[in-house]
């Protein structure tokens, strides 16, 4: 197995941060992650950047370079190399390396073990998620704006364009749920009564 097989998402992500024009400091990569791919893959910690680009110029992928030799890590300048940009056009290309979107959704068990919680506190919750959800949506939408100002951006703009219709369709999502939780509150109160009771066999939910 070739080592480009070997990386592990996070190089990729790191990696493609660097195939934009311009050398960038650790730092750098973060804030640009922190304000664009975290809005539809994810943002590594700044040691897991670092710990990535040692990795990325270990293997040829990746170069460095300083201003002066007393210059502290953080200033140290990457950017990628020729056979970085091959490697990651071919991991690109590879459909099969894509798989399908995985789902976690922090709020969705707890809805799932609602006859656990009181109705109030499950409406609060998804309240919340909601206000989360519209910070987030103007942050994407502030990135979208400024994505479009760089010609170099044009795909990334599509990409954050993506989550900007990811967040509008979690908010149509969430109102929809606050509304089932206020609807059944007579079925959810038999059947939390029902679970209270218990006593033999129950199907399974889902």
């Amino acid at each position: 197995m070739s080592k480009k097989q070997d990386l592990p998402p996070t190089a990729w992500a790191v990696l493609g941060l660097l195939s934009f024009p311009g050398e960038r400091t650790g730092y750098e990569l973060k804030k640009w992650a922190d304000s664009s791919l975290r809005f539809f893959y994810w943002s590594p910690a700044i040691s897991q950047i670092y710990a990535e680009l040692r990795r990325l110029e270990e293997l040829g992928y990746a170069a460095s370079t300083r201003s002066g030799p007393q210059e502290l890590r953080a200033k140290r300048r990457y950017a990628i190399t020729d056979a970085g940009r091959e490697a990651l056009a071919g991991w690109a290309s590879d459909t099969a390396e894509a798989g399908p979107p995985v789902l976690k959704h922090g709020l969705l068990p707890r809805v799932w073990l609602g006859h656990l919680a009181e109705p109030e506190l499950l409406r609060a919750m998804v309240s919340d998620h909601l206000e989360r959800t519209r910070g987030e949506l103007a942050a994407v939408r502030e990135a979208v704006a400024h994505a479009a100002e760089v010609p170099q951006w044009a795909f990334p703009a599509l990409a954050l364009r993506w989550s900007e219709r990811q967040h509008l369709a979690e908010l149509e999502l969430g109102e929809a749920l606050l509304a089932d939780l206020a609807e059944p509150a007579g079925a959810a109160a038999a059947a939390a009564d029902a679970d209270r009771q218990g006593g033999g066999d129950a199907p399974t939910p889902g």
